[in-house]
């Protein structure tokens, strides 16, 4: 059976390169898929971008306590990805995770859905969605890729975020690894989003919200999770946990695992049923997680 064609599609956004990736179409219409989803990418930046001084992350910026604004409604449903994920992660991640930084205690905050409006409890609201937004772009370019009938597709975001559709036809899913294009750690993924966070790159700018210290714990964390607005944050916030709140938190959250890199080795955390040892090495087998699906392709250790 000869490989399936695989159209690839790249461009510039949210300071980093976006690709898209579509199996099963001809190319004039992938590519009119593609260009559909990268223009959405646009248009959230605009709204999520502390950059942008029109945005509404920068219009949350300059609320006083007791002001609240009325938001639109990516960066309302973004906002409370970012809440929910605070919660389901203890606090580890945070949108306002540099903010001791500049402030003396952490900023608190609010949503009131029915109005879409955002609260200022205390504090000054410096939102940085960098640490979920390309994760949260990759969910809403996926819903534009299905709605132009495109299944079969695979969405990266700086090399760090990562969102599978359907597999390309004929195969077990999107060859995916932990790293670079090299990894030897590699996957097949599909209907699912691997995300990593790491000190390699970019040294220690990850910022641990509860001390406001930068993360110290682990070199590399990647995590795989239904959508890639969870993974995003979730590998984010395994940078600053350590192993046993790592194992506490993952236990909480449905259909995800946690790899963790200590610059020796690979831990794997996760609480799915019918995998027998959440600590097991990345040789096990993955079973079928419902919304995502995880196989190794590939003997690692």
């Amino acid at each position: 059976m000869s490989d399936p064609i695989i159209h690839v599609f790249n461009q510039h956004a949210m300071a980093t390169q976006f690709q898209a990736r579509i199996a099963g179409e001809e190319r004039n219409y992938a590519a009119q898929a593609a260009q559909a989803a990268f223009a959405l990418a646009d248009r959230l930046e605009s709204h999520l971008s502390r950059f942008r001084a029109n945005s509404d992350i920068s219009q949350i910026a300059q609320l006083a306590p007791g002001e609240k604004l009325r938001v639109s409604e990516p960066v309302f449903a973004c906002l409370e990805i970012a809440k929910t994920m605070e919660l389901a992660t203890r606090g580890a991640f945070s949108i306002t995770a540099a903010a001791l930084k500049t402030q003396s205690a952490r900023p608190q905050w609010s949503l009131a859905k029915e109005q879409f409006s955002v609260r200022c409890d205390c504090g000054k609201l410096e939102f940085d969605l960098g640490a979920i937004g390309k994760g949260f772009a990759l969910d809403r370019m996926a819903e534009v890729l299905r709605e132009w009938d495109c299944p079969a597709f695979l969405l990266v975001a700086g090399g760090s975020s990562i969102l599978a559709g359907e597999p390309p036809p004929g195969t077990a899913g999107w060859s995916c690894g932990l790293g670079d294009d090299n990894s030897p750690q590699r996957f097949w993924l599909k209907n699912g989003s691997l995300s990593g966070s790491g000190l390699a790159v970019k040294g220690r700018h990850i910022f641990d919200p509860r001390t406001g210290e930068p993360a110290a714990q682990k070199n590399r964390a990647w995590a795989l999770c239904p959508t890639a607005a969870e993974s995003d944050a979730l590998s984010t916030a395994a940078m600053v946990l350590d192993e046993a709140n790592v194992a506490s938190v993952i236990l909480s959250l449905n259909k995800s695992m946690i790899w963790l890199h200590d610059g020796r080795e690979w831990k794997q955390f996760g609480n799915r049923k019918g995998l027998e040892d959440a600590h097991s090495s990345l040789n096990a087998a993955a079973d079928n997680m419902g919304s995502g699906q995880l196989f190794p392709h590939k003997q690692i250790l």
